[in-house]
């Protein structure tokens, strides 16, 4: 009897441990990442001057589509990456749409409208988009592809976290792009 308890809640340990943290849903029914942050000093001009270095830092993968004096509006995506024992490939990309609106000594900021997009090999042997045609992350496929679903739904949201961090780190630094240093010249001339 005593061995069967301590079986059942080790059992039952084992399920808490290996649950992931979801996307909650928003009002209409799709994925959201939201996150509202009090900060105890800095005013809200601060606050999008430290947003707009960090929508230009992440260029590549985020652009800003509009700018107001108190909120910021851009889309992004993230690639979803395929890992294998050690070896990984890109298996597609998500689009998302990220939001951010600053007041005094606060902020708030959520990742919305995920959207993915497969990638497959072109004749060359490179990953790109097998379609132009995203498919929400909310719907769920059938029963054969759940698996890689629920993989691709964790994936995101794990990178989501990661922008998240790395945005409010940037928002809670003073700091803003590094101006990059001017090449010196050697001259061969002054010995």
């Amino acid at each position: 009897m005593k061995y069967s308890l301590i079986l059942l809640l080790t059992i039952a340990s084992l399920n808490v441990v290996a649950q992931q943290k979801q996307f909650p849903l928003d009002d209409n029914g799709k994925y959201i990442y939201y996150e509202v942050v009090d900060t105890k000093t800095t005013n809200k001009d601060s606050l999008m001057l430290r947003a707009a270095s960090f929508f230009n830092l992440y260029k590549k993968s985020i652009n800003t589509e509009s700018t107001t004096d108190t909120s910021m509006l851009a889309r992004g995506k993230m690639i979803i990456d395929k890992t294998i024992l050690v070896a990984g490939h890109p298996s597609g990309e998500v689009n998302y749409k990220f939001s951010f609106e600053a007041r005094d000594k606060k902020y708030r900021f959520w990742l919305s409208e995920f959207e993915y997009i497969p990638y497959g090999r072109d004749r060359y042997g490179n990953y790109v988009a097998t379609t132009k045609i995203a498919t929400p992350l909310e719907k769920t496929p059938g029963k054969l592809n759940a698996g890689e679903w629920k993989d691709i739904v964790e994936a995101t949201y794990a990178k989501a976290a990661k922008l998240a961090e790395n945005f409010k780190k940037a928002l809670a630094t003073n700091l803003t792009e590094k101006p990059k240093k001017k090449a010196e010249t050697i001259s061969t001339k002054k010995w």
